[in-house]
Parts: structure tokens; sequence; C-alpha cells
């Protein structure tokens, strides 16, 4: 022992050595201390664990038949029963692989899961399916770069351990939000089996997905371990040092403090902990050319004691460290302890799952009263939430759905939860879904409803595109991915779950219709800008940067912002990056868009307003028709159109050529 440091050197030892601890010491749950050497511990900074670890009593380090088991050390020796860390030699060759350092405002990010995503894709090798090496094959890179995806941000690869409950029902922790190593790549992920190739397989992977410019982006879980609450099993953190890793109980030592729901939080105040997290996320960015992560339940990262703060030593760290800063930082602004919702409040350079913006555009689309301020301030990327922030609106991740929650075709088939096949009585998963089913619950042949909800998921995407701030897509929403109504699929690793190819390849006008809405975005610097409108005029044009109109051309008042019946409405977005006073308008009518939102149940007829840009303007997207037929309508200003019940259009200033003014829809 060096200071504190416990250290030894055996020599001879080769890659492939297997390994694990042994830690002696005091069995004391009430005093926090849970020393028993008769459990097997897997080192917590191993880089590669042989396999799955399936709970049984033997991983516990107490008797559940005896009374106060829980201060009776269960002297079983659980080393048959648990995996081995292994030793590697850290070799391999990045062929001078680089960080792709795509920009905030050109990232289209698609969330997705390893296994998931390529289960059931015919088109890879059977043997790769469902793996890293699926993940990174030319079916699976050739969708992703046909789409428009520039990162893909995977559920948890850290090796982790399903939950014994799940496990005696047959069920398995699918998303994998039960870490045990976080060093480690999950050995379920790889295609071969091997010990230890999960993680040169992995770094495949990210190799070839940054040969096409894609980033990769880990969601990660430092808020809690695989060793759950009091009655947990004794894998590695509790045994070698549960008074550090752990935030416990002031008053009762023997129990945990869980901000996190799953039993236990990790002490992110303590010294050894910070150390371990900020090793870890160096590790996998130096070490595996990560491009950035998303923090589950972050704001447990930043409780020092109880409270959570912004300027938390962990979060202060991870904000100003040198290789950690110059990533992509994605807080999931909330936990589930006291003061745990600091959604708008994590210190630069994070941004943000805006869960705001979602629960807005759900409501927004499904017709509800009073969501017209929250939905300009939505599109206008949530000024009200980070105006402050360094990166603009670029704070903001805007979406509509994540794994966490219906998919977009549940969102728009069911308004209630069907989470049975869970086996918790339909009680897990959230019941504020804000969803609508258009008058039948789940799938259905009628035409007429079938349209009204292809026209939402449309409605859905094209507004996540058209919105200031960084745009995360589902994995599957633009092919209509479903889960059958199950809203908390944490526990299906199956059908419901995974990505269905054959309805992907089938809903082609929908995987259309997104990429055209990703290419629009791309094609367009007045989405991606990242800095705030402030409805004032862009200098010596006489045309203000951002104007918000009625349905009926007049510009929206104070008073209209603040009347809860009005539910639709017109924006038109100015902008040039041209300081030569001659080039201005030219540049100001190339980056202008005009949007059309009939959020209402009715249809609505809309007035083009009368603007300072230009007298005509063309439709490119009409989320009222699947096939974009009406693409090419010219409208003049103080023209009608007609706009169908939750409807979505979007116009750009005519110049430059002669055009046919189609006249069929305008009243």
């Amino acid at each position: 022992k060096t200071d504190d440091i416990w250290h030894c050197y055996i020599p001879d030892l080769k890659p492939g050595q297997l390994y694990a601890y042994r830690v002696y010491g005091d069995y004391d749950p009430a005093n926090g201390l849970r020393y028993n050497p008769y459990k097997l511990l897997l080192d917590p900074y191993a880089r590669a664990i042989t396999g799955d670890i399936n709970l049984e009593d033997v991983h516990y380090d107490f008797d559940f038949d005896k009374v106060d088991s829980e201060f009776l050390v269960n002297n079983q020796d659980s080393a048959e029963n648990m995996p081995k860390c292994v030793v590697l030699d850290g070799k391999y060759d990045w062929e001078n692989d680089t960080h792709p350092n795509i920009p905030w405002s050109d990232t289209i990010i698609y969330e997705t899961h390893v296994k998931g995503f390529s289960i059931l894709n015919e088109d890879i090798p059977k043997s790769h399916r469902g793996t890293y090496s699926g993940l990174s094959s030319k079916a699976s890179i050739d969708y992703l770069k046909n789409l428009g995806i520039t990162a893909v941000e995977l559920l948890p690869v850290h090796h982790s351990v399903a939950e014994r409950t799940l496990v005696d029902q047959g069920l398995t922790n699918y998303w994998g939000y039960n870490t045990v190593g976080f060093f480690a790549p999950d050995s379920r992920y790889s295609s071969t089996g091997i010990m230890g190739e999960q993680v040169e397989e992995f770094k495949d992977m990210v190799k070839a997905l940054h040969n096409e410019n894609i980033e990769v982006i880990l969601d990660v879980v430092y808020n809690h371990t695989a060793e759950g609450g009091k009655l947990g099993p004794n894998l590695n953190f509790r045994g070698i040092d549960n008074l550090s890793y752990y935030k416990l109980k002031k008053d009762s030592k023997s129990d945990y403090e869980n901000f996190t729901g799953t039993g236990n939080s990790i002490n992110s105040g303590d010294d050894i902990v910070i150390r371990m997290v900020l090793e870890s996320l160096r590790y996998w960015v130096e070490e595996m050319h990560i491009d950035g992560f998303r923090f589950d339940l972050a704001t447990v990262l930043g409780r020092e004691e109880y409270d959570f703060h912004r300027h938390s030593k962990l979060l202060e760290l991870i904000c100003n460290d040198t290789v950690l800063s110059k990533v992509k930082l994605i807080a999931e602004p909330w936990d589930i302890g006291y003061g745990g919702y600091q959604v708008g409040n994590f210190p630069d350079p994070f941004s943000e799952w805006n869960d705001k913006y979602r629960n807005t555009l759900r409501q927004f689309w499904r017709g509800d009263s009073g969501q017209l301020a929250d939905m300009a301030y939505c599109i206008s990327g949530s000024s009200n939430l980070y105006n402050l922030r360094s990166k603009g609106s670029h704070t903001s991740i805007n979406y509509v759905c994540s794994h966490d929650g219906f998919t977009l075709e549940d969102l728009v088939s069911y308004e209630n939860k069907h989470n049975l096949a869970n086996l918790e009585c339909n009680k897990d998963g959230t019941n504020e879904n804000f969803s609508y089913n258009f008058g039948y619950e789940g799938e259905t042949t009628n035409k007429e409803i079938l349209e009204r909800r292809e026209r939402q998921k449309r409605n859905f995407i094209a507004t996540v595109f058209l919105s200031q701030g960084t745009p995360m897509l589902l994995s599957g929403d633009e092919a209509g991915r479903t889960q059958q109504g199950n809203n908390n699929s944490y526990c299906q690793d199956n059908i419901i779950s995974w990505l269905d190819w054959k309805r992907l390849k089938s809903n082609k006008d929908l995987n259309n219709f997104t990429r055209e809405l990703i290419k629009l975005r791309k094609n367009s610097p007045i989405l991606t800008k990242g800095q705030f409108f402030d409805g004032k005029e862009i200098s010596d044009t006489n045309i203000r940067d951002l104007i918000w109109y009625l349905a009926n051309g007049r510009e929206i008042s104070e008073e209209d912002w603040q009347n809860s019946n009005i539910k639709s409405l017109c924006l038109i977005m100015a902008f040039t990056d041209n300081t030569k006073s001659s080039d201005k308008i030219r540049s100001i009518r190339d980056n202008s868009l005009m949007i059309f939102l009939n959020g209402s149940k009715e249809t609505e007829k809309f007035i083009v307003p009368d603007n300072n840009i230009a007298s005509k303007w063309e439709i490119i997207i009409n989320t009222s028709s699947n096939t974009l037929d009406k693409k090419g309508l010219c409208l003049s200003i103080k023209d009608n159109y007609i706009m169908l019940d939750r409807s979505l259009v979007v116009l750009k200033p005519r110049t430059g050529r002669l055009t046919k003014l189609l006249t069929s829809i305008i009243k």
C-alpha cells in the first residue's frame, strides 16, 4: 500500500489472462461496510469482461431465508458463477482514424440500439446481425448515409447485468441501463463470442463509421450501477469500497439514496468516483475514439451532497477537461430525486435532451389549447431555456420520440400504453404520452384513419427538422416502427424492440419524406445557424429576421399569444450570411422560409402575409400529401390557401424564373 493505493505486480501474465478480486474486511452494513471475501469481484477498470452474469443466491451477501439476513454474511463462494476480467494487450491499428468533428450545426442524431438495429436485416450476414459488426456493415452504413445521418447515438454498450427479477420472469434488460463495467464494451454484441474480441470489434465498428463521416455517441449510465439497493448483489463496487462509490443514507448507512429508481446512486461528490468517471470517459474518447456522450439521469452527477448544483466538482471537471470538452456532451437533465428536474440548467458545453420541446409538439399537433407560445419557442430554438448558453439553439436536442416512450407510429396509433408484456400489470411506463389515435386504438385498415396518421407523422418529422436546435430521430420512426403500444420496452429483447427491416423497406413514402426534410435542413443555413432570432431588422434591409402571423395574415400581437383558442400560426424566418449591402436582399431571399402550421382539428384558410422579402412564394414541403404532389404551387402575397386539419406547409421565395400559378386549391 502506497499512500491510499493498494497495488501489486505479478510477472509473466500475458494478454488473455483472466482475473478478478477478493477484498477482505469487516462486513458491517449498518456502518456502510460490505466487505465479503467469499464474493468474487470484477475490476471496475476492466477493459473486457468474459460474459453475462446470471444472478443467483450466491451473488448476494445475505441469505434471503433468514431473519435480518442483511446483516448475516453469506459465505457461499461466487467464483464459479462470476464472469472474469480479461487482460488485453491494447494493440490496435486505427489506420490514421480521426474524429469526424461534425459541427453542431450539421449534426443529425439517430438514436438506436446495437442489436435492435441490425438483428432482422437480411442484407447483413447472419453471424453479424445484432452485433457491432452488423452496425458497421455496408448495408447499415449505406442506409444511414442515404438517410442523411451524421451521428449514431447508441443505447448503453458498457458491460451490463440483467436484474434478477427480470431473468426469473424470462425477460432481460435489453436497453442495458444496468452497468457493471464502465470501461468494457458489452460482450453480448460480439459477433464471434470469443473472449475479449468484443473490444477489437467495437473499434472496428467505430473506425468503419468514421470512414463514412458518421460520429458515434454513447449513452452512458454513470448515475447508478447494477448492484441495486441494499438487497442487491455484490459484484464489484459494493465489495471494494461501498462507502466511497455509493451515496448512503445519513440515518441508515445500510441503505442507499435512490435518485435513479434503480436502488442506488453513485456518490458523485467523492474523489474516487469522480476520478473513475473522468478516466472512463477519457478512455472511451482516447482509446475507443468515441465522439460524444449522452448522460443518463445526468442530474445525479451534479449532486455532491443531496441537492443538484450545476457547478458541482464532477460537472465542472468534465466541462473543463482538455479531452472531454472537445467532444459532444449531452445531458438527460433530470432524475427522480427532489429537485431533479433541471432542464435548461446544465453548464456549457453540455447540450440537453429537451422534453419540453417533445411534449409541446405532441400537444400542439394533437390540437390541445394553449400551446401557441410554447410552440413558437420550440420552433425558434427554445430561447426561453437556452438564451444564455454558448451554443445557442444547438443546446437543445429536439426530439418527439426516443427509446423511452412511444415510437412515432405508436404515438399516432395509441392513446394508452400497452405494457402487459413487461409483466408489471401495465403499471410501468409513463401515463402522460400526449398521444392521439384518430379514433381507433392500435392498428387498423380504415383508410381515413391511416391517412390522418400518416399526415400526423409527417407533421412531427417536419417540425423536428425545421426547428432551430439539434434534431434527433428515433431509429425506425422514419419507417413507421411499432412497439405494439409498449412505451417502456426496456425488457423486450424481441420483435417489440427490434427494427423491422421489411416494414422499413415497404414504407418508402415516409422514408423519402424524412430524407427530403434532412436534405432541406442541410441545404438551409437559416435552419442551422444556432444563433437565436431577435425579431429585429437585418441592417440596411427593412426585413426582420423572424415574424409571427395569424392564419389571416395579421402579425401576432401580445394579446394573441395569450389566446388559448388559437391553434394555427405562420412564421417567416429571414437570414443572410452576406455582409455586403448590395447582395443582402438576394442573400435573404435565398435563405428565407415561410411556414404554415395548422394544429387545429378543422381546415383553416391561410393568407400569405405581406412581407418585404418576395411577392411570390413556392411550396416545397406539404404534409397533407404523402406524394408531395402539391409541391411547386406558387402563392402571391394576399393569396388564400386552404390548410387541412393538422397539416404543415413550407414555402420559399420564388425568384429568378417564371412560375405557372396553380390555382386548383386556392380559394
